[in-house]
């Protein structure tokens, strides 16, 4: 008897590639011990933590380097290597790159928004959190099954309703968690329902077998099988900030420390697109005529909603450019899912899916610098509104210069080129999709969102009112700007590099 069991217990045993899992990994251990360090060390040493995870992120996307070689798989049905919950292959590592690199940026803002909150926030779990959500958001572009994609989702989103409301005392920051927890929460729980009816149709949880096996399935569960493609899509959708499942985010962004709010703009956002192109591409390209005009109706609706909504918005109003910015990261959700909804329709899905990962490498980059400047002028301009913004030249003429190009960059005008190339390819892959009103829907948006950009911009050359204020620019945040900074010039020197790297990483 035992004889019997003793290799059929060795037949489920799997091999675990800890290279190809170092990445995330190495976020989630160097949290850990940030968190049993911050028991042991006293006020005075509490901002090494802060350089150890700075560090830790930085090992972690160093990682990265020795995946380039080839695909690598990992946690594979035993004897089937084409079934893996974990695939480190070329998408893999971009969206990767951009969910680590986003969050060594923040780790960097963090840096100096914890030593000039004065002890406010508590240093030990801040930094364990903003690590773990950092893991699982690296996780989830790996992951090739439901049950690891929905892990990593929370894994990446309760650490972030945290960070949220971390705020010691401040009502603002717990209204703000409580909306986005619940928010969330309801989400994910309609997401459940439908990977259940996937599995209750499929038999599977496997993207590459559900593909197969979604295709056969019987007619009396034709319907079940549609409401579970519907409903898997809604958490991913959530986390894109996409319409209506915008709601918590300008509250959200408000409330929560201007680092993590720049961290879910770029790197929630990398998360919801990451697990949407997994489910829709690789897991239901047969139910396309479910998920194509739904989501295509998602991205009008959506960049018309965020656009609109950052057009209201009153320079004088307190954090209006905190405000704005949510409101412009709705916007330019939109111009990400249109890619998406245009691989239903296209021949050539890769290409189309293409075009969204390369819009997010343009977006992440020069988003965050707008988020690292608007950190700047919150040192001395605490309310961070849009008009605390005028003559920032007089004071910090390379910070708004810089703040300039990154808001021409969004907006897709020169010298932002790296801007107005992601817009065209993403306009061009509606229009080969043969989505007409969609492209004339994004042209209009376009122009919306061109009024708002550029009349912050100009804000900035104008003469301040008063006495104008000194930024001082501490060396974290000068770093954040000046990485950001170059990334965007690079590209915007040469942004077919963009196009080109993410077409080749596509699965």
């Amino acid at each position: 008897m035992s004889s019997l069991a003793q290799p059929a217990a060795q037949s489920l045993v799997q091999s675990v590639d800890w290279l190809a899992i170092a990445p995330p990994t190495i976020a989630a251990v160097v949290g850990l011990v940030v968190l049993v360090a911050d028991l042991f060390l006293g006020d005075a040493k509490k901002p090494m933590l802060g350089w150890v995870s700075v560090a830790g992120l930085g090992a972690a996307t160093l990682m990265l380097l020795p995946l380039l070689d080839g695909d690598r798989a990992t946690f594979c049905v035993t004897g089937d290597s084409d079934v893996c919950s974990y695939t480190a292959d070329r998408f893999t590592l971009v969206i990767q790159l951009l969910v680590l690199g986003g969050a060594l940026l923040t780790a960097l803002l963090s840096v100096t928004a914890l030593k000039d909150a004065n002890r406010e926030l508590p240093e030990g779990e801040y930094w364990f959190l903003l690590l773990s959500s950092a893991a699982g958001a690296a996780l989830l572009p790996a992951s090739r099954d439901l049950a690891t994609l929905i892990v990593a989702l929370e894994v990446a989103s309760l650490p972030a309703f945290a960070l949220v409301g971390i705020k010691r005392g401040d009502r603002k920051s717990s209204e703000a968690a409580l909306k986005f927890f619940l928010s969330s929460v309801t989400a994910t729980a309609v997401s459940l329902l439908g990977v259940s009816f996937v599995y209750a149709t499929t038999g599977t949880l496997y993207l590459t077998q559900i593909a197969d096996r979604i295709q056969q399935v019987d007619s009396q569960f034709h319907t079940l099988a549609q409401a579970g493609v519907a409903l898997t899509l809604v958490g991913f959708a959530f986390k894109t900030a996409a319409v209506p499942f915008h709601f918590w985010v300008p509250d959200t962004y408000v409330g929560a420390p201007l680092p993590i709010a720049a961290y879910l703009s770029v790197v929630g956002k990398a998360v919801g697109f990451s697990g949407l192109i997994l489910v829709t591409v690789v897991a239901f390209p047969s139910y396309a005529d479910v998920w194509g005009p739904a989501l295509a109706a998602l991205a009008a609706l959506t960049m018309t909603v965020g656009n609109v909504g950052a057009l209201r918005q009153q320079a004088t109003r307190a954090y209006s450019a905190v405000r704005l910015l949510a409101w412009s990261s709705v916007g330019q959700a939109g111009y990400l899912l249109v890619p998406i909804a245009s691989a239903a329709y296209s021949k050539d899905a890769e290409k189309a899916i293409g075009s969204t990962v390369a819009y997010a490498l343009m977006y992440a980059a020069v988003n965050l610098g707008a988020f690292a400047v608007a950190a700047l002028v919150a040192r001395t301009s605490p309310l961070n509104r849009v008009s605390d913004y005028r003559g920032l030249y007089a004071t910090s003429p390379l910070s708004a210069l810089l703040l300039g190009f990154f808001l021409l960059c969004l907006a897709g005008l020169p010298p932002g080129i790296i801007g107005l190339f992601a817009k065209v390819t993403v306009f061009s892959a509606a229009v080969d999709a043969g989505l007409g009103w969609l492209a004339v829907v994004m042209a209009v948006n376009v122009v919306i969102a061109l009024f708002y950009y550029l009349q912050w911009t100009t804000l900035l050359f104008r003469a301040p009112e008063g006495e104008p204020a000194k930024h001082p620019v501490p060396a974290p945040l000068t770093a954040a700007i000046a990485l950001t900074a170059v990334l965007g010039i690079a590209l915007s020197g040469a942004p077919q590099l963009a196009l080109r790297f993410s077409a080749t990483a596509l699965f």
